[in-house]
């Protein structure tokens, strides 16, 4: 019994750790639009989204029962299993930051949790009803939903604002971005903090310690609230960098409208139980907003990476999942090698970070690719059916001086 306390103790502890890496790896959702059009200034801004984070933990455990009741057969789950669905989620995590892809904390959980599964009690544990429907669907159709609502609210954004006063107009935007992106991060917590509990809930269910269907303890949610502040307020800066500079250019007209369309999706999944990317969601939207202005651009280089990390999230973490559950099953031994190879990767992809260090202090900096990339071939089909202003426009006054150079460079196309 002392070591199944011990086991059960482990999990809840490396639960949390993905927690704190989920907070980090998922700041850019909420942040990164209002920190690139400079709405915010980086550190505040992270420290408003841990903030509403945590309050947004405590608003619903719908997405929570979806992993804990839902997903996999709890009768065939041991607290190994989820230890070993953690170590999947946590690598792919750290992963997907150190090179700057905005992937899905969503689904490395879910990955590592159906192949550690897998591999334990075979596939008939898994329920493929609800992964088709609360997981699989929904990430196809967020990223769509947002990035059409996206596209349409900055068109109707612009064609209302063309009469306004300019500077007015942009101050005005820059306090809606404040507020949307407090949606998000409120939304974020109704999310992402919910898997964690689910997990955790899952365990103790394993374990014995509370009753197979219960709803996550009241402690559970406030460690895992925290827990994911914590992470969000340490700031994924990397990833920020990438989704509000390495994907297009966003005036602050285009940042409102992306991160209120991500909002209203993300709030309506969590409210339906779907256990949604956040990170598909505002991706989606961020690239709508993109193709919603006048001449903007996506950059498609670097959407298509993060397409194939989309795709590669599930099966990755799946497949470390399932190696790991393999390695402890050998006993204690097996389970203090997966813990002793997850404590030294993880340390050797910090290392690694430190090579090129990106934080508060130069997040806004645009990389080359987002110098030198041109538009693509979809963007200026977007571009094409767009009807042109009737002459200068409030609502066309850019945020910087580098994108108003930009404006007077002739685009040229090349196909993606």
């Amino acid at each position: 019994m002392e070591s199944f306390s011990l086991i059960l103790a482990i999990v809840v502890v490396t639960a949390l750790a993905f927690d704190f890496t989920n907070g980090f790896h998922d700041t850019a959702n909420a942040m990164a639009t209002t920190i690139s059009t400079g709405a915010m200034r980086p550190k505040a801004a992270v420290a408003m989204s841990a903030v509403l984070n945590l309050v947004g933990a405590f608003l619903s455990v719908e997405v929570a029962n979806t992993i804990s009741k839902g997903l996999v057969d709890e009768a065939g789950i041991r607290p190994e299993v989820i230890f070993a669905a953690l170590v999947g989620a946590i690598l792919w995590n750290l992963l997907t930051w150190l090179v700057g892809l905005p992937s899905s904390s969503s689904h490395a959980l879910m990955g590592g949790l159906i192949g550690a599964t897998i591999a334990s009690a075979g596939v008939g544990a898994v329920h493929g009803d609800v992964l088709v429907t609360k997981v699989l669907i929904p990430a196809v159709a967020a990223p769509l939903v947002a990035g059409v609502a996206a596209m349409l609210a900055t068109r109707l954004t612009y064609s209302l604002g063309r009469k306004a006063d300019g500077k007015a107009s942009e101050k005005g935007y820059r306090a809606g971005q404040i507020a949307s992106a407090g949606l998000v991060s409120l939304a974020h917590g109704t999310n992402d903090a919910q898997k964690t509990m689910g997990v955790i809930t899952l365990a103790l269910v394993a374990g014995g310690a509370v009753a197979p269907d219960s709803d996550p303890p009241m402690w559970v949610i406030l460690s895992a609230g925290i827990a994911i502040a914590l992470g969000t307020y340490l700031g994924g800066w990397r990833i920020i960098r990438t989704m509000g500079k390495g994907l297009t250019d966003l005036r602050p007209q285009q940042g409102f409208a992306a991160q209120t369309s991500a909002a209203t999706v993300i709030l309506a999944s969590s409210h339906l139980g779907f256990s949604l990317s956040t990170t598909h969601s505002v991706s989606g939207a961020v690239m709508g907003a993109g193709l919603g202005r006048k001449g903007g651009v996506v950059r498609w280089s670097t959407a298509t990476r993060m397409f194939v990390a989309w795709g590669l999230t599930l099966p990755a973490a799946a497949l470390v999942g399932a190696l790991a559950e393999y390695v402890t099953g050998f006993g204690n031994w097996g389970t203090a090698v997966v813990a002793v190879f997850l404590v030294a990767s993880s340390a050797a992809i910090w290392k690694l970070s430190r090579r090129e260090v990106v934080d508060h202090t130069n997040v806004n900096d645009a990389g080359a690719e987002a110098d030198e990339e041109p538009a693509g071939v979809v963007t200026a089909a977007m571009a094409a059916v767009t009807p042109p202003p009737a002459g200068p426009t409030a609502g066309d006054v850019p945020t910087f001086p580098a994108q108003a150079a930009a404006e007077r460079t002739p685009t040229t196309t090349t196909t993606v």
